[in-house]
């Protein structure tokens, strides 16, 4: 016997049906960077969805390390299969801070970090990664919301942490791709240099 609310099957014979939203997150590509130019995720090519197969993704970022010294991570979208990684975004970006030694700390929003409905790459969090210590690194996540859509804007947020040379920085951010067309890819790359090392794994969340 199914069960029905208001026009939509939620049980069949006893088993949720596949359409329900139930919050699972389904792994969808990994990918290694080695001295990296760019790592990106782009709609059809080797393996990746982001389409509307899902409603919500998530990009998880673990031991990202930076290729320079004091260079900042950022990311783009693209609304032509990467072809071009342009898409108007307006973002919002603040930090806290303290060091190792007890020598500084701070809570503090730095409107230069920002994405102003601009066509650069951008930051997500306003953090460092830098390249002297070799244990430096980035984890953090970037959670982007319904890219599919052809009615409204792309929201995201994101949230990271890094170790910059003896200082803990945790950054988190918020904004909105600018466009009704669908977002179908998304990169991201150092502000200059590479990307050392690090994994990203993109996951489908219903």
């Amino acid at each position: 016997m199914g069960v029905i609310s208001n026009g939509t099957t939620l049980l069949d014979a006893g088993a949720l049906d596949s359409g329900v939203v139930t919050g699972a997150m389904t792994l969808i590509k990994t990918v290694t960077a080695s001295t990296s130019s760019t790592i990106s995720f782009v709609d059809g090519a080797s393996g990746v969805v982001l389409d509307d197969t899902y409603k919500e993704y998530i990009i998880k970022f673990t031991d990202v390390h930076l290729g320079s010294d004091d260079k900042r991570f950022t990311l783009q979208g693209s609304i032509d299969a990467g072809s071009n990684y342009n898409v108007n975004a307006t973002t919002s970006t603040f930090r806290a801070k303290h060091a190792e030694d007890d020598s500084g700390s701070g809570f503090e929003y730095t409107n230069g970090h920002d994405s102003d409905n601009g066509t650069a790459f951008f930051q997500i969090s306003d953090i460092l990664g830098s390249g002297n210590n070799a244990d430096d690194c980035i984890a953090g996540f970037l959670q982007l919301f319904n890219p599919s859509s052809t009615t409204f804007v792309k929201h995201f947020k994101g949230r990271f942490n890094a170790n910059n040379t003896g200082e803990c920085i945790g950054g988190f951010g918020a904004g909105y791709f600018n466009t009704t067309s669908a977002i179908d890819a998304i990169q991201f790359k150092a502000d200059a240099g590479n990307i050392d090392a690090g994994t990203f794994k993109l996951y489908g969340i219903k």
